[in-house]
């Protein structure tokens, strides 16, 4: 059935125009108020619409799903039926399909049970849409801090300004400095990696931040680092493994000495040098060295091997 039918469907049973009679004309005021009356109507209503005729929309909310949370949400459903309905808008490019505003899982649900799903649909622009996907959010409270600041940053990305956030997330112009703060700082690749962290509130996220800011690892190690020293692959211990490993790099960088830059040939920098009583740590730049940091390592010991010719020669 196409959205068309589906919306014309909320009018059926409508009673029959009262016959014409000498009283006078109803005034646009009069008319005006009923049309809004049909409009708050059809926008309380629910309705019943395959859900095949439901596409994405709106902003991402969570960073990972969970299948163990969406095979119980689908028993729930199955057993009880959709006791909540989703809302959707009319799709902004095809007249005949919808856009989902909130309630993804649940249609994602019902599609796997081969069942209708029981919507609201309202007439929403871009922005209010996301206004109303954030206030949702905000209303069940089982979103995480970095999934909130993921949905912030998204915000950011789309050109809303922060009272909008603000109202989107229900939350004050303090706060959403801060979870910005954390946008800016770790990487949207490393959040991802990351993955939802429930158990990670926003001060260990911010003390995160600040360790970011200071940290001269690219991404992809960070991910790596996470991927090989967490004990498990939970998102919690995913978090922790980052943030021993950023810590401990901290206080390494503390013990040593101030580092000297490494130049190339012509004066380039190339990266830099730690020279301990202990240890000397050098470090590269792969994107100023552009191969050259292999090309050390694979003749390290070569290199190695001519220099103490040398020093058996003196």
């Amino acid at each position: 059935m196409s959205r068309k039918n589906i919306l014309q469907g909320l009018m059926s049973g409508a009673p029959s125009p009262a016959p014409q009679t000498d009283r006078p004309r109803a005034t646009k005021g009069a008319i005006g108020a009923v049309s809004r009356s049909i409009a708050d109507l059809k926008a309380r209503a629910v309705i019943e619409i395959d859900p095949h005729l439901i596409d994405a929309g709106g902003l991402q909310d969570r960073l990972e799903s969970d299948a163990t949370e969406d095979a119980e949400l689908a028993r729930s459903i199955a057993t009880y039926g959709q006791q909540v309905p989703v809302l959707v808008r009319p799709h902004p490019s095809d007249e005949n399909r919808f856009q989902i505003v909130y309630g993804r899982r649940r249609v994602l649900a019902l599609r796997d049970l081969g069942q209708p799903v029981k919507a609201l649909v309202r007439d929403l622009d871009d922005r209010e849409a996301v206004l109303a996907q954030g206030q949702e959010n905000t209303a069940r409270r089982d979103l995480s801090f970095i999934e909130k600041v993921n949905f912030a940053r998204q915000m950011v990305d789309a050109g809303y300004d922060r009272k909008a956030i603000c109202d989107a997330l229900a939350i004050d112009k303090t706060l959403i400095s801060r979870m910005l703060s954390v946008a800016e700082r770790v990487p949207l690749a490393v959040i991802e990696s990351i993955g939802a962290a429930p158990g990670i509130g926003r001060d260990r996220w911010l003390a995160l931040a600040e360790l970011m800011a200071s940290a001269e690892d690219d991404p992809d190690t960070l991910i790596g680092t996470m991927a090989l020293t967490a004990a498990g692959q939970t998102s919690d211990q995913r978090f922790e493994a980052l943030f021993a490993y950023l810590s401990g790099a901290r206080r390494r960088a503390r013990a040593l000495p101030r580092p000297e830059p490494l130049n190339d040939a012509q004066g380039r920098a190339l990266g830099e040098v730690s020279r301990g009583a202990a240890s000397v740590v050098l470090r590269l730049r792969r994107s100023r060295t552009r191969g050259f940091e292999d090309w050390l390592v694979e003749n390290l010991s070569d290199l190695h091997r001519r220099w103490q010719d040398d020093q058996g020669g003196k």
